[in-house]
């Protein structure tokens, strides 16, 4: 295995590895504990102009977890995912505006599946201007709580739809639209998520359209101020993306959006995902 440098981005999130080359990432099977625990502590990795080849990126990924094979991307590699605004590539790139806007991937699945275990991302094409991709540590959210806070949030249950996540890049759906969202079912989750490792992180962004038992106003307030310091400048990485980056981060405990983008940049990336073993509880 080669020697891995892992140099912290911030002091909260985020962590930049070198010292790889992309056929390792898919053929050393020595690397996959050095990059859970990496990601572990750091929330998200970023492997800088890696290169790395879709069979190559599936087979890193596979070693990492179960990787999710079950979306249509038109992509000839099983495991890939085009994100693209170009809708010759992916044609359902109207629901890909929601990534405008923090959130936690996988709080409404089409059934009970857990919480996606993590995502990959590699920059085939980038926007001339726009499209990086900010994240914020879930975790420390939560860390940095008042010990009131932290015992008021508790108990606090949250539902979550697609049409909340919708409707912030829709104001003014047509029947269709509405149809289509609601047809997705709604899912209620803890808004504070104690993790198997005893690590605790809040379940917020895009998806979270009221608490349980509370004025639904004052419950949406409540989501969005906790949203707002939860991705304060100081608990953010924003990446800048280079073709040839690739970037992981742990889903369960990072909340993530892409920066705005032209419709016609061309910005390509090409998205794996690990299925994910852990509820939301």
């Amino acid at each position: 295995m080669s020697t891995l440098t892992i140099t912290k981005l911030t002091s909260t999130v985020g962590a930049e590895v070198t010292g790889l080359k992309s056929d390792e990432l898919g053929a050393d099977d020595s690397l996959a504990g050095v990059i859970l625990e990496a990601l572990e502590d750091n929330g998200v990795l970023v492997f800088p102009g890696l290169n790395l080849e879709p069979e190559a990126q599936v087979a890193f990924c596979s070693r990492l977890g179960e990787v999710d094979r079950s979306s249509d991307g038109h992509h000839p590699v099983s495991g890939i995912y085009p994100i693209t605004m170009d809708k010759s590539k992916n044609a359902s790139a109207n629901y890909l505006r929601a990534a405008f806007i923090w959130h936690i991937d996988g709080c409404t699945p089409l059934h009970d599946e857990c919480p996606q275990k993590a995502t990959l991302l590699s920059a085939k094409q980038v926007a001339a201007e726009g499209g990086e991709t900010d994240f914020a540590s879930a975790y420390k959210a939560y860390d940095m709580l008042s010990d009131d806070d932290k015992d008021w949030l508790g108990s606090m249950r949250v539902v979550h739809s697609l049409e909340a996540s919708q409707r912030r890049t829709t104001p003014d759906p047509s029947p269709e639209d509405l149809a289509r969202w609601r047809a997705r079912p709604t899912h209620e989750n803890p808004l504070v998520w104690t993790h198997r490792s005893g690590r605790k992180s809040l379940v917020l962004g895009a998806s979270a359209d009221h608490i349980v038992g509370m004025d639904v106003d004052r419950g949406r307030a409540v989501l969005g101020d906790l949203l707002e310091a939860s991705t304060q400048p100081g608990n953010v990485y924003s990446h800048t993306w280079s073709v040839g980056d690739t970037v992981i981060w742990d889903n369960r405990g990072v909340l993530h959006r892409a920066g705005q983008y032209a419709d016609d940049s061309g910005r390509l990336m090409l998205r794996t995902t690990i299925l994910g073993d852990e509820p939301i509880e």
